[in-house]
């Protein structure tokens, strides 16, 4: 998590960052000693398998979604069209960030100081815009199924919005990532002789600038997304309990395991970065053993967020019974040699309304 080495009274020092973590043994004023180098080589054990597995998938399956959004199907024909393709291309820009941080989890960082604040700054950028762009389908999820005339009325121009908001997501998250501009450094650890990427707060008053930092990543990437999930789809949940559908309890099932993946995946994370906010505000972490265990945990939690990116396509996109029925047609039509003719003739075929990803204004989520 971020930061420069901070003082604390027993004589430790904590080092946290937000991309890498500084795992030597640290000596301060009061010579006491605390050796961290155990949780880089977790880490270095840890991260680069799992980012391997988590790049993969994602890969696989944000390429499936850009393919077909872009090859199959033409053209984007709702907002939540939109929103997914958006989601898949932020998706795809985070994954490609896992490799560098997987190489650096067990060499350190060779890559120089222009691609560490590049990097960092992809990463960040693309982390602020995936949860946002979740946040944008939660509410177009809401308008489509809880102001269903409204939204039959503004059809047209809705699909106008959502490229707008999609512009106003992307401008933001870069403005988000400009901390990572201005703060990435390669650092060296003297004792391992070996270099990493972090960002890097000199003095107290950077010190609030990291607070800052933090709060705006909590907030930004995960309390808004949450806040605007959970109204969304709490008035969702009471407009299909009232319907009288057989795919209610289908498309309750589809937003309960939504709400459920973004609070796992993200809630042991930002719990960390508010404890480091905290940590860097008011130094409350004096043990060594707390600090390398604290260490750990984020390491764990970071990548339990970075999962997400592999998770989106399947959450979002691979329920739907539209896309579902492409990818069948896709497999087959390999499998049969059907060539371009084949593509056209699955084009052609009518489709039904998937849960989350192709519901235009129906009242209710089908699968």
């Amino acid at each position: 998590m971020d930061g420069q080495p901070t003082l604390v009274p027993n004589g430790f020092t904590i080092q946290t960052e937000t991309t890498d973590y500084d795992y030597g043994t640290e000596t301060t004023e009061d010579s006491g000693l605390c050796d961290r180098s155990s949780v880089r080589q977790f880490r270095g054990q840890y991260e680069p398998p799992l980012f391997g597995i988590i790049f993969i998938l994602g890969a696989v399956g944000n390429l499936l979604v850009v393919w077909i959004y872009t090859t199959v199907r033409n053209r984007l024909k709702t907002m939540t069209d939109v929103y997914l393709l958006n989601l898949a291309v932020a998706d795809l820009l985070f994954l490609c960030t896992l490799p560098f941080w997987a190489v650096d989890a067990i060499k350190g960082w060779d890559f120089g100081i222009s691609l560490c604040k590049i990097v960092s700054a992809l990463y960040k950028i693309n982390f602020f815009s995936s949860m946002l762009f979740l946040t944008c389908i939660s509410v177009d999820r809401y308008i489509a199924i809880v102001q269903v005339i409204k939204a039959q009325n503004l059809k047209k121009k809705r699909l106008f919005y959502s490229k707008l908001a999609c512009c106003g997501v992307w401008l933001v998250s870069i403005l988000l990532a400009v901390p990572e501009l201005i703060f990435a450094q390669v650092k060296t650890d003297p004792v391992r002789s070996q270099s990493f990427c972090a960002l890097v707060y000199m003095d107290n008053a950077f010190n609030r600038t990291k607070i800052l930092v933090l709060s705006l990543q909590i907030c930004m990437g995960f309390c808004l997304p949450l806040l605007v999930m959970f109204f969304c789809y709490s008035v969702i949940i009471r407009t299909l309990m009232q319907a009288k559908s057989f795919q209610k309890h289908k498309a309750l099932r589809v937003i309960f395991a939504v709400v459920f993946v973004f609070v796992l995946s993200q809630l042991p994370y930002n719990s960390l970065l508010i404890m480091e906010a905290t940590q860097a505000a008011n130094i409350t972490i004096t043990n060594c053993q707390t600090v390398i265990g604290f260490d750990v945990a984020g390491q764990v939690a970071k990548s339990l967020a970075f999962t997400h990116a592999c998770l989106n396509p399947f959450l979002y996109v691979f329920i739907g019974v539209r896309f579902r029925q492409d990818l069948l047609r896709i497999v087959k039509m390999c499998e049969g040699g059907q060539g371009k003719g084949g593509l056209s003739k699955m084009q052609a075929v009518p489709k039904r309304p998937s849960v989350m990803s192709d519901t235009d204004t129906t009242p209710a989520l089908s699968i």
